[in-house]
């Protein structure tokens, strides 16, 4: 995988990174932007939840990172437009069920997964454009990207903005619980021994609190347009 990464960046592709907190609407906002640019979007997150989902399948201690490894590098992820693929079965509405949510962070934290995933998302990118959206692509998957921002929202806009996806997907979750847990997982991210969640010193901070998710695409495309 790195050696078609670096054939990639050989090959002139650009990257767009998009990091930032949960509910700050990144992936929504990295996924409609690849579609304007005519670039690939690569979700990060469905990655990690791919490989927390087959870990709970294989009943995997989520805390023997060993363990863990061991499964990732047996594991087949596909990322076709709009769908997840472990394995060769469609799993995109499974990696989103709640104890999959809960396991992902083991598998987010492990440096052995971690170091498997960075390679896996730097093969994804050198191939074509891409937009990519986590917590330390601009820091630590793609130093280089052609642009750099970091999403990012008032905490009770974000906790809201989660709120309604839940209740949208049918759970039965009150707004405290959804802040607390929001706040607990901020926490986590940003004290994370390993790629922890911060801005890029080159990444521009864009606050998405009074912007709608259209007003934020547009901005983030004039500014990649900006810079062929």
């Amino acid at each position: 995988m790195a050696a078609e990464f670096a054939e990639g960046r050989r090959a002139g592709f650009r990257v767009v990174t998009i990091d930032g907190p949960a509910g700050a609407g990144k992936s929504t906002v990295a996924r409609l932007l690849a579609d304007r640019l005519g670039w690939r979007f690569l979700d990060t997150g469905a990655m990690y939840r791919a490989v927390a989902l087959a870990a709970l399948r294989a009943g995997v201690d989520l805390a023997d990172a060993l363990a863990l490894d061991r499964l990732t590098a047996d594991l087949r992820v596909e990322l076709p437009p709009g769908r997840v693929l472990l394995g060769g079965e469609d799993v995109s509405r499974a990696i989103r069920d709640a104890a999959v949510t809960q396991a992902t962070r083991f598998a987010a934290d492990c440096v052995e997964v971690r170091s498997r995933l960075v390679a896996w998302q730097r093969a994804f990118a050198g191939t074509a454009d891409t937009v990519t959206e986590g917590r330390d692509q601009g820091t630590i998957v793609f130093p280089d990207a052609h642009r750099k921002f970091f999403v990012t929202a008032a905490d009770e806009h974000r906790a809201r903005r989660r709120l309604a996806e839940l209740q949208s997907s049918g759970a039965v979750v009150d707004f405290e619980t959804v802040l607390a847990d929001q706040t607990r997982r901020d926490a986590q991210d940003a004290a994370r021994a390993i790629a922890p969640m911060k801005p890029a010193d080159d990444a521009e901070v864009v606050d998405t609190t009074r912007l709608s998710v259209d007003e934020v695409v547009d901005l983030l495309f004039q500014k990649v347009a900006a810079r062929p």
